[in-house]
């Protein structure tokens, strides 16, 4: 069961951090004024990757992802996440060593080595879920102060929503808790054509084969400009780099915005704040 209380640990995971220091600052800035306390995880490491490090080795994979998960305990905090890759990789891990009390022994081995163990007692949450079902859409609309007029797509991504069966947050076909934490600021979410496909960055097909992540990035800006949305909102740092760096060369330039820089702007913060300048894709409030 999620803790009550409106304090989480912060993980941060890679991307965000390094790449985009804005969504981590509207983040807090969000959070901050929402009445919600975000605890640094220090010592953190990756996720890791759950596209990458599981397809190769299993346990290595789950031995990092509870070391994080341990990190958390430590805290008694449910770990807030700002990645959907990170969301996925960490709720996963916890979910398959919760119910695998063979593998918990055996990923506890390896904790053992550093002094460490996962009890299996901290909850992973994704920051939309925690938006939408904590906080709750009337508390976000008491705190807009400057409502917005924007015409957006909402992207998903994968690792948010699925797999459904053990997360049950939305229906995965056809979701509807991002247009509603969209809509909270006064913009509208278009509808359009395969809104739930990958950005196509997902599982090391941006790093392994680029032609192919470019395929996917194209059919999405496609259908998002045939939407006649003026803005995309993402929920994650790796399909914002996806949108933002992969459109260069492909003859689109359609804003991206992560949801709680979105948010940073319905509540007042300027561009310099929320680090739209390091988008590569320019961005013009």
């Amino acid at each position: 069961m999620a803790k009550s209380n409106k304090k989480y640990v912060f993980f941060l995971g890679c991307i965000a951090p390094l790449r985009y220091p804005g969504i981590e600052k509207s983040t807090r800035v969000v959070f901050d004024a929402l009445g919600v306390e975000l605890v640094e995880m220090e010592d953190a490491s990756c996720c890791p990757a759950p596209g990458v490090i599981r397809a190769f080795n299993k346990k290595t994979w789950l031995a990092a992802a509870a070391r994080n998960l341990a990190l958390a305990e430590k805290l008694d905090l449910d770990v807030l996440t700002i990645c959907n890759g990170c969301y996925g990789s960490l709720f996963d891990a916890a979910h398959e060593l919760n119910h695998d009390k063979k593998l918990l022994a055996e990923v506890n081995e390896v904790l053992a080595e550093i002094g460490m163990e996962y009890k299996g007692t901290t909850n992973v949450r994704h920051f939309a879920e925690v938006l939408y079902k904590d906080i709750g859409i009337e508390a976000i609309k008491a705190k807009i102060t400057k409502p917005l007029e924007y015409k957006i797509a909402t992207f998903y991504g994968c690792h948010f929503l699925k797999p459904s069966k053990i997360k049950e947050l939305d229906d995965p076909e056809n979701p509807h808790m991002l247009d509603e934490l969209v809509e909270a600021t006064g913009a509208k979410s278009l509808p359009r054509k395969q809104r739930t496909m990958c950005c196509g960055a997902g599982g090391g097909l941006r790093a392994g084969f680029p032609e192919t992540a470019t395929k996917y990035t194209i059919n999405n800006l496609e259908n998002i400009k045939a939407s006649g949305a003026e803005y995309i909102v993402d929920v994650c740092p790796f399909c914002h780099l996806q949108f933002d760096a992969g459109q260069k060369g492909t003859g689109f330039a359609i804003p991206v915005l992560h949801l709680s820089q979105l948010y940073g702007i319905a509540m007042g913060m300027d561009a310099k704040s929320l680090g739209i300048a390091t988008h590569v894709t320019p961005v013009k409030l």
